[in-house]
Formats: C-alpha cells, sequence, structure tokens
C-alpha cells in the first residue's frame, strides 16, 4: 500500500513572484524523490500555439502519475491563469505502465518522463509571460505531493537548441493518433460493464488499454478477452445521470506493436 505524506513538498522559482522571468525554460528544481522543470522552444505557431515539455527527472525506485493514475494518486496538473497572454495550457503524456501494489494498480511512470505541453496565446502578436502553478504526486513507499510555482519568458531565448531538443524529443515520446486499424472501439455497455474492442496489428496477449476517467465517468481496472481472433476488453464502468452530447474521453492502447492514443465518445 501506498501512503501520503501529508505536509506538501513546495518548490518556488523567486522570480516568478517577483519580478520579470529572464529565461524561456526553468532552472531544475530539487523535490523529494526527484526534480522538475518547465521549458518553452520557438514562437508561437499560426495558430497561437506555443510549444513546451514538463520534464520530470525522478530518482531510482520513485513514480509518478498518467493522466488518470487509477484507484489512486496525483495527476500531473499545470495551472497558468496567472500567466499574461496565455489563456490555458494542455499536458500530454506518453504511453504509461500499469503499476499493481497489492489491493489496488495506477497508471503512470517509473522512469524519468517529459510531459509535452501546449500553451494557447490570446494574441499571438503580443508577447507572453508564463506564470505557472505545476503540481504532481511523486512516490517511493510514501507517496509526496509536489508544488513547484515557475515564471519563464518563453521570447528570452526561443531559438535555444537545448530547449527545442527538450520539446521535440518529449513530443517523439508520444502515442501516434489512433486511427480505425489501430484503435478502441466501444462494443456496448449493460449493467455497468463496458466493453470495448481493441483493434492492432500484433497478437493480443501484452494489449493493455488505459481510459481517462472524465466528467463525471468512472472505470474499473479492464479485463482483457479474446474471441475470434479479436481482443476485447470489460471493465466495471459508471457514467453521469447526463452524459455529455458531444466530446470524450482520452484513451491510450499499448501493444507490441507499439501505443496509439484517441478519444473515446461518451456513452
Amino acid at each position: 500500500m501506498i501512503f501520503w505524506k501529508v505536509s506538501l513538498a513546495s518548490a518556488v522559482i523567486i522570480a516568478g513572484l517577483t519580478g520579470a522571468a529572464s529565461a524561456s525554460s526553468s532552472p531544475w528544481i530539487d523535490v523529494q524523490g526527484g526534480r522538475v522543470r518547465l521549458v518553452t522552444s520557438g514562437g508561437p505557431n499560426q495558430h497561437g500555439i506555443l510549444s513546451g515539455a514538463l520534464e520530470i527527472d525522478l530518482a531510482p525506485g520513485w513514480k509518478t502519475y498518467w493522466r488518470d493514475p487509477g484507484d489512486a494518486g496525483v495527476p500531473p496538473t499545470i495551472d497558468v491563469s496567472a500567466s499574461a497572454n496565455i489563456k490555458s495550457a494542455e499536458l500530454d503524456f506518453p504511453a504509461p505502465e500499469r503499476h499493481d501494489e497489492g489491493d489496488f494498480s495506477w497508471a503512470g511512470y517509473d522512469r524519468p518522463v517529459s510531459l509535452p505541453v501546449r500553451f494557447s496565446l490570446e494574441d499571438p502578436s503580443k508577447p507572453a509571460s508564463v506564470r505557472a502553478s505545476i503540481f504532481l504526486g511523486v512516490c517511493e513507499t510514501i507517496c509526496v505531493p509536489v508544488k513547484a510555482d515557475i515564471a519563464i519568458d518563453p521570447a528570452a531565448d526561443p531559438d535555444n537548441q537545448d530547449d527545442a531538443a527538450t520539446v521535440k524529443a518529449a513530443l517523439a515520446d508520444l502515442p501516434a493518433p489512433a486511427t480505425s486499424d489501430f484503435g478502441l472501439r466501444i462494443v456496448g455497455f449493460e449493467e455497468d460493464k463496458l466493453v470495448v474492442e481493441a483493434v492492432f496489428p500484433s497478437s493480443g496477449e501484452d494489449a493493455d488499454i488505459f481510459i481517462a476517467a472524465e466528467d463525471g465517468y468512472a472505470f474499473e481496472e479492464p479485463k482483457r478477452s479474446r474471441k475470434d481472433g479479436r481482443t476485447f476488453f470489460t471493465m466495471g464502468a459508471s457514467r453521469p445521470d447526463t452524459h455529455p452530447s458531444s466530446g470524450g474521453m482520452h484513451y491510450t492502447l499499448v501493444t507490441k506493436a507499439g501505443a496509439v492514443s484517441g478519444i473515446l465518445p461518451y456513452f
């Protein structure tokens, strides 16, 4: 069983509180179980999107979480509401692994990981500054919630080659987009059981799926089965009384042939 420390491990970049940041990436911030930093690279594209990465460098034996940890844990989040000319920031995630901890399991990483960040600018023609509050959990035998307040100026050094390599590597580690030939589809939902079929170009023995519970949905750990050469996953599931009419939930399908991510429609 993993236990959470009650105290909050907090690391703060002073420049983010007292004045303008002077770099497009932050220094490493030491936290219990590792260190974190935030990187940006280049300028905003034609859609006003600025690319970055949240680097989580874990010490040996420590772990952190996917966008939906499962039975326990704290997923990484980023709050940029204190920023200038930035309306939102969205984290993306490499394919996670499933970890068993006796009575429960969780989805995440037991290795250093870089999470791509998409910053959306309010006005791409104007300067932007990032004031980000990062919150995540790191675990060994005890789990520690980590808070880091980071200030950076994306325009300070947009052509930095090290920053560009960091962001490029984080993006390259993402699963490929799901397709009709490699992804999940809903087969049915009955008596609080959701059944999905996984389609992929390899054998089904090592396939696993991760679905992020969002907007009032909840899922138990999926159980894999094979029938007529096809791979299915069945899991206990609950949904809100009034489910959204459009949109869906993030999922990742992991196989020997690689991993893909997509959106599972609300049901």
